[in-house]
């Protein structure tokens, strides 16, 4: 298994319902997420994105860096879709993320 913090993940964060979005890659992604959710960063601290909406996890920083590099010259709208098809309500899954599965969801 895994540790926690070595989850490399590709996430989304968001203020509200298709508010403000921000798109990121981490290679410690419980780490990043209590940033941003502390306020420890620069755009997510100015707009006060502190709910994770969407995230994968991946098994190389390689593949993971690609995929972010693609969703941000998606437009808004492909990613409001990609965030709705498996979060159509945009709740927060910090909760679900930090109380732990025993197996990552992988792409």
């Amino acid at each position: 298994m895994v540790p926690r913090e070595a989850w490399i993940a590709v996430y989304m964060m968001a203020d509200h319902y298709r508010g403000t979005l921000y798109t990121g890659v981490t290679a410690y992604f419980h780490s990043r997420i209590i940033q941003h959710r502390e306020g420890r960063g620069g755009f997510t601290k100015r707009y006060g994105l502190t709910r994770l909406v969407w995230y994968e996890v991946h098994d190389l920083m390689t593949e993971a860096i690609q995929r972010e590099t693609s969703l941000k010259r998606y437009p808004r709208q492909w990613k409001i879709n990609l965030i709705e098809a498996d979060n159509p309500h945009w709740d927060d899954l910090y909760a679900s993320v930090f109380e732990w599965t025993p197996v990552p969801r992988q792409v």
